[in-house]
């Protein structure tokens, strides 16, 4: 078995991925470390080091690759991550596990004008701020499974999976959604209003957006910029066709270690 070593190198010295490959070499297990996205691939599991920024770039790509991975918080509350940097054997006993449980967790598909990307948090579309463009809401159109299900009027709109539902309700004091589930949820992006009512839907329906604003509107996914879309764009979000694997320790202690982060 290969397992890959994925860190981010801002917030991980070299010496800890370093460490983490002699002991799982001494475990039995083959090791290699990168430091780039685009080389995950040819390994059987990802370990990825860093904060939940970091776990969402490799799980799109191991995603991908059809790679299991899990992560160890070098970051701040790392939502996403399976141990804390203090717990590294915990981790090496994981990757050499031959029997672990797994979270299968639903991403999305972004599609616009016919380019498309995958992303396992969120999907954004927000007003730009410039000096150039007045500091107005935007209203954008919905559409669910081709019916017309109204517009909205706010400074944008977000998307997310039950893995971002659950940070951004959190976020609000608001309530756990199992990584699981299969229901996707609807935000408006209000700034100057604390009366944001999300939409659940079911992830087996297709999201259509109109942008009704004399200016164009930037999208993001998982908090990369991907462009920007205005009246004459198409822009589809769906459940994408693969997910992202996570190995765990403890499948059962999931809604524990987020209450854990949160307190």
């Amino acid at each position: 078995m290969i397992i890959g070593i994925f860190y981010n190198e801002k917030q991980v010295d070299p010496s800890v991925a370093a460490e983490l490959k002699t002991a799982l070499c001494k475990g039995g297990s083959d090791a290699v470390i990168m430091t780039d996205e685009e080389g995950i691939c040819g390994v059987d599991r990802l370990i990825v080091l860093g904060g939940d920024g970091t776990i969402l770039r490799a799980a799109r790509r191991a995603a991908r690759q059809s790679v299991p991975l899990f992560g160890v918080n070098f970051g701040r509350i790392g939502f996403l991550t399976e141990f804390e940097r203090d717990e590294l054997p915990a981790a090496v006993d994981l990757a050499l596990s031959a029997d672990c449980d797994v979270l299968e967790r639903s991403m999305l598909e972004i599609d616009w004008n016919g380019k498309r990307t995958d992303c396992l948090n969120e999907c954004s579309i927000l007003r730009g701020v410039s000096p150039q463009d007045e500091n107005k809401v935007v209203t954008i159109g919905v559409r669910i499974d081709g019916s017309d299900a109204g517009v909205v009027t706010a400074d944008g709109l977000i998307v997310s999976t039950p893995t971002g539902s659950t940070a951004y309700s959190l976020s609000a004091g608001g309530s756990i959604m199992a990584p699981d589930c299969e229901t996707f949820m609807l935000t408006p992006v209000c700034a100057f209003s604390l009366k944001s009512r999300p939409i659940v839907y079911p992830s087996s329906s297709e999201l259509t957006f109109s942008i009704h604003a004399p200016h164009r509107l930037l999208l993001y996914g998982d908090g990369r910029f991907l462009g920007s879309v205005g009246e004459n764009d198409s822009l589809v979000v769906r459940k994408a066709s693969r997910s992202a694997v996570f190995l765990t320790a403890n499948k059962k202690g999931y809604f524990r270690r987020i209450t854990e982060k949160i307190n």
